[in-house]
């Protein structure tokens, strides 16, 4: 077992983060161009908890993530890639995921009114084009964050981390952190897999 090669603080760094590490919080990204932008979300996923995230890439190539420019969060984040938005979405579903499209639309709610303590699928789309219009309209809701500048949108890392830290936020208040929501021999693997990195 190489839990005995750890050092006692590398170790009880990787128990802990193992532990909070929210399964019923996931990411989608869909068509994101840049690599940086790319690298940036894996970032904040691995900063606020998120375990696994779909790659769903319809027109783009697939990214190529760096580890310098993801500081390795790739590393400690599994990654699922599809190549159509209704085999993305049917699997989420058959998970029990409700799906959010970051989208600005008439019948987005304020990124403020989501309740973020449920299952819930976060999908993010291409720097230009945003969400495709058959993922904005598969997904059970969309939302949008509230601006009060002329531009109307954000950079899609920033528009993540926007909303990634707002579910932190709300998942903090119910002290989700503190539990682990895989079973222990779950927990166990995951927490072997990592020492093994």
């Amino acid at each position: 077992m190489m839990r005995k090669f750890k050092t006692e603080e590398r170790l009880q760094r990787i128990i802990s983060t193992a532990n909070s590490r929210q399964i019923s919080l996931h990411v989608v990204m869909e068509n994101i161009h840049d690599p940086h932008n790319v690298s940036a979300i894996f970032r904040t996923c691995d900063a606020v908890g998120v375990p696994k995230i779909s790659l769903l890439y319809t027109i783009e190539s697939f990214p190529k993530i760096s580890k310098t420019s993801s500081s390795s969060a790739n590393k400690w984040i599994e990654v699922e890639k599809f190549k159509q938005p209704s085999e993305c979405y049917e699997r989420l579903r058959t998970e029990g995921f409700k799906i959010y499209a970051s989208m600005l639309n008439r019948n987005a709610k304020n990124l403020y009114e989501i309740d973020f303590t449920g299952k819930v699928a976060l999908v993010f789309g291409n720097e230009k084009r945003g969400v495709s219009p058959q993922t904005e309209k598969s997904a059970d809701e969309t939302f949008y964050i509230p601006m009060r500048g002329m531009i109307q949108s954000l950079n899609v890392s920033v528009a993540a981390a926007v909303t990634l830290y707002e579910a932190q936020r709300q998942r903090s208040i119910k002290d989700m952190y503190s539990r682990s929501e895989l079973p222990p021999e779950e927990l166990d693997a995951l927490i072997d897999k990592w020492c093994n990195k």
